[in-house]
């Protein structure tokens, strides 16, 4: 059987997915039920820093009985030159299992070409795979089924705005984006998914009765050094308590953090008591788990 990658939401079928999530509801509810990982070790590339994603990883293995080796870019040969099939070749027949997280999305599918055991997205320029699935977990826990619901994406059409978009067709929820001209996700996916996904200017009709409303900051990693004209172009952007009473009145709220408080949402709503940001960064250990546990036993 040829090996599985989990690089897009789509590597896998809408019913594997929700298979994923389903499991990491019931491991957070019993972690005991979680496969061992006894004698297996992930292997995870960092070029871009983090805290959720690492901790998450690198837990869900030490709880499942297994190890992890953290490499950052600064500590391999990848660092100096070497070519990343050479590195996918060599790292493949030591380790079960890869997670990368880097810039170019390219670079994780040429390390999964030439790898032999998984490669798992950790978070590329375009996609956020994993996120969503915590994403997912934590919107069933709340409310249910995603399916047939309206989401609005509010600001920059990031690579966690175009998992959004695969998770629109994976899961059959409309989604409504919102943001300023020249700032708009990748014009191939959206004209593919146009049958469910929204392209607006205006946050306030695009959070109108919706089930979830999501944000990220206005400048991801790599993109510091745009974060002041960011800020202007998105003013009329910020996520607060204002633009959430325009959506439904259980809608939830989403980031997947790290929050930069007063730019692309409110303190006051970042800190509601009812927020479920914490579950959700909660979750990215459990659906990791869960994620672990598919790729491992193909």
């Amino acid at each position: 059987m040829s090996v599985r990658h989990f690089l897009t939401l789509l590597d896998v079928s809408s019913a594997e997915l929700l298979g994923i999530v389903q499991r990491a509801m019931a491991l957070k509810r019993d972690p005991a039920l979680a496969l061992t990982m006894e004698r297996r070790t992930l292997g995870l590339i960092f070029d871009k820093a983090s805290t959720r994603t690492r901790v998450a990883f690198e837990v869900a293995m030490t709880q499942m009985g297994g190890a992890s080796i953290f490499l950052a870019n600064a500590d391999t040969q990848l660092g100096r030159g070497e070519p990343i099939a050479d590195s996918a070749r060599v790292l493949s027949r030591i380790v079960d299992c890869v997670a990368i997280r880097t810039f170019e999305h390219s670079r994780i599918e040429r390390f999964a070409e030439h790898s032999r055991v998984p490669v798992i997205n950790a978070l590329s320029d375009s996609f956020h795979p994993c996120q969503l699935l915590a994403d997912v977990q934590t919107y069933m826990e709340h409310r249910g089924s995603l399916t047939g619901k309206t989401v609005a994406w509010i600001g920059d059409g990031n690579n966690m705005c175009q998992s959004y978009i695969n998770a629109a067709r994976a899961f059959d929820f409309e989604l409504r984006i919102a943001c300023p001209v020249g700032f708009e996700p990748d014009a191939a996916l959206l004209a593919s998914n146009q049958d469910r996904v929204q392209l607006l200017r205006d946050p306030q009709l695009a959070v109108k009765d919706a089930d979830l409303v999501v944000t990220d900051v206005f400048a991801s990693m790599g993109q510091e050094h745009e974060q002041a004209e960011r800020l202007t172009q998105f003013k009329s952007y910020q996520v607060n308590a204002a633009l959430m009473a325009r959506a439904k009145s259980d809608a939830l709220f989403m980031h997947c953090l790290p929050a930069h408080r007063g730019e692309e949402v409110s303190a006051e709503l970042l800190e509601a008591t009812d927020a479920v940001i914490w579950d959700e960064a909660e979750n990215r250990m459990h659906s990791q788990k869960a994620l672990l546990e598919f790729l491992l036993s193909q």
